[in-house]
């Protein structure tokens, strides 16, 4: 009998956990769609009296910029003034577009280098014997501890002197090197018997091949716990962006919206309707790595 009434309450406990967690969700999706009378009334209103798309339309109207530029690879280093040389153009769309084709590039692109780049390390420091590696692990696991705020000032200067300053690529290359996709990693690879890796030598097969064809499935899980962790990182990192993007075109969703807000008053129509574009992304890569993170939360947790 207790055991049932454990049961019940436990499923009352989780509907409770995941009604809160989901509400605020809830509320900006139906308030991006709300009237404005429905969004200023001092009587909370849980569902829209009337579905609009005037938000939307607000956030799409407000300004204009090309669907892509793409430029000449390195050219900022050769040209006169410093900056890109562009040889495509997209159509001009709302610049609302731009900015989210903006953040799923940066993010998508952080998350594929940083698991790619976390994962060998993870992998050399857990199952290669060299001088320094523990020095060099205690060093990761330091900077771990390391807040981002420190180090902006000496990135912004570094990207400046690189001349990628109000670049994607300066929000992206930082994240790079993250400490805790190395650590997460490390104790991923710590998980694979070392007679495979030794087989895999005897058999003749390269550290590469090795790599890809028995490291990376084992350590799958981790590799997707990780990249969930990166994605929503970078998509989330607003101050990075604040500090390393300037201009319009090179703008995220976040810090588009924001700008828009700077010019006219509070509109909560419209930062409802921008935290509903940019929230979909996400949902989508949660989704799509759901049981890769699910299985990594519960593998990383019993390790030591």
């Amino acid at each position: 009998m207790s055991g049932k009434v454990y049961k019940v309450a436990s499923v009352i406990l989780l509907i409770l956990l995941a009604f809160l967690f989901l509400f605020p969700l809830y509320w900006i999706i139906t308030g991006a769609f709300k009237p404005g009378a429905d969004i200023y009334n001092p009587k909370p209103v849980m569902f829209p009296t009337e579905w609009v798309t005037t938000n939307f339309q607000n956030l799409f109207k407000k300004r204009t910029a090309p669907l892509w530029e793409l430029a000449i690879p390195f050219s900022q280093y050769f040209s006169k003034d410093g900056l890109p040389v562009i040889f495509s153009t997209g159509p001009v769309v709302p610049a609302a577009f731009r900015w989210l084709l903006n953040t799923v590039f940066m993010a998508v692109v952080a998350m594929i280098l940083t698991c790619v780049t976390a994962a060998m390390a993870g992998y050399a420091l857990a199952k290669k014997r060299f001088r320094g590696r523990a020095i060099l692990f205690g060093l990761i696991v330091c900077a771990m501890a390391l807040p981002k705020q420190v180090i902006l000032i000496p990135l912004l200067r570094e990207m400046a002197d690189l001349r990628l300053y109000n670049t994607l690529w300066a929000v992206i290359f930082p994240t790079v090197g993250w400490p805790f996709g190395v650590f997460l990693m490390k104790q991923f690879a710590e998980s694979i018997p070392g007679e495979i890796l030794e087989a895999a030598r005897v058999d003749g097969s390269s550290e590469i091949r090795t790599f890809t064809t028995i490291v990376l499935p084992i350590i799958k899980p981790g590799i997707g716990a990780l990249a969930i962790f990166t994605f929503i990182n970078s998509w989330n990192d607003y101050f990075m962006q604040l500090i390393m993007l300037s201009t319009n075109n090179n703008a995220t969703i976040s810090l588009g919206i924001a700008t828009l807000q700077a010019e006219t008053t509070i509109d909560t129509g419209l930062l409802m309707a921008g935290a509903t574009l940019a929230a979909v992304p996400i949902i989508i890569v949660f989704l799509v790595f759901q049981k890769y993170f699910t299985q990594g939360i519960t593998m990383g947790a019993v390790k030591g």
